[in-house]
C-alpha cells in the first residue's frame, strides 16, 4: 500500500491569501509547500498533460478533477525524487488540492490531512476590494472584474464549502483572513505548532 503523505490543508474561498500564507509557510523547516496554480504553471504544455490543462483553461473550463490529481501527484513524487520534499521531516502544505468533496475522495489513499486551517473571509466586500486592487497592482485580468470575482465567491460557496463537512470539527482551525498579512501567519502558526510537534515525535520515534 502506497504510503500517506502527512498533510495541513489550507482552505477557504478565493482571495483570502492561501498562496501567500502557503508560500510562507514553505520556508519555515519542517513544511513542503505545493500548490495546483504551481504545479499548473510550470508544467510542460507540449506535454500530453500540458496540452489537456490547456485545452481547459483556454476555454475559461475548470480542469476535471482526476486529471488535476494526477498531474499534482506526479508533480509531488517528482519533488520526494529530488529530495525537495522529505515526508519524513516534513509536513505538506495542502493549497488547492482538495478543493471539492470528489477531489476528497481522489486524494484520501494518498494524503493523511491532520489539519485543515479554514481562511475565513470575515467581510466578504472588503476582501472582493482587496482583490481587485491586487488585480490592478499585478495585472490580474482575472480579478480585475467584479462580477467574475463575485461568481468565484458563489462557486466557493457551492462546490468547494462543503468540503468542510468532510472533517471533523476537531482538525478545523478557524482564522480569520481579513487580519494584516502578519496577524494571519501568527495564527496560522499558533494553531499548526501542536501538529508539527506530534509529527516530529512520530518520526523520530523508534
Amino acid at each position: 500500500m502506497e504510503e500517506k503523505f502527512r498533510s495541513i490543508l489550507l482552505f477557504g474561498p478565493p482571495g483570502v491569501g492561501k498562496g501567500t500564507q502557503g508560500s510562507i509557510l514553505g520556508t519555515v523547516p519542517g513544511f513542503f509547500h505545493l500548490s495546483v496554480g504551481e504545479v499548473f504553471r510550470s508544467i510542460d504544455i507540449g506535454s500530453e498533460d500540458g496540452k489537456q490543462v490547456y485545452q481547459y483553461s483556454s476555454q475559461g473550463r475548470l480542469v476535471p478533477d482526476e486529471l488535476t490529481v494526477r498531474i499534482w501527484k506526479k508533480a509531488l513524487h517528482a519533488y520526494v525524487a529530488l529530495s525537495r520534499f522529505k515526508p519524513r521531516e516534513d509536513l505538506l502544505v495542502l493549497d488547492g488540492i482538495p478543493r471539492n468533496v470528489e477531489q476528497t475522495e481522489l486524494v484520501k489513499d494518498h494524503l493523511d490531512i491532520l489539519k485543515v486551517v479554514h481562511m475565513k473571509c470575515s467581510d466578504e466586500e472588503d476582501m472582493i476590494h482587496r482583490m481587485r486592487r491586487r488585480a490592478i497592482r499585478e495585472n490580474r485580468a482575472d480579478d480585475g472584474n467584479e462580477d467574475v470575482v463575485r461568481r468565484r465567491f458563489e462557486v466557493y460557496r457551492e462546490r468547494s464549502a462543503p468540503l468542510l463537512a468532510c472533517f471533523s470539527t476537531e482538525m478545523i482551525a478557524e482564522v480569520d483572513a481579513n487580519g494584516s498579512p502578519a496577524e494571519v501567519l501568527r495564527e496560522i502558526i499558533d494553531c499548526l505548532i501542536p501538529t508539527q510537534n506530534e509529527h516530529f515525535r512520530e518520526c523520530s520515534g523508534p
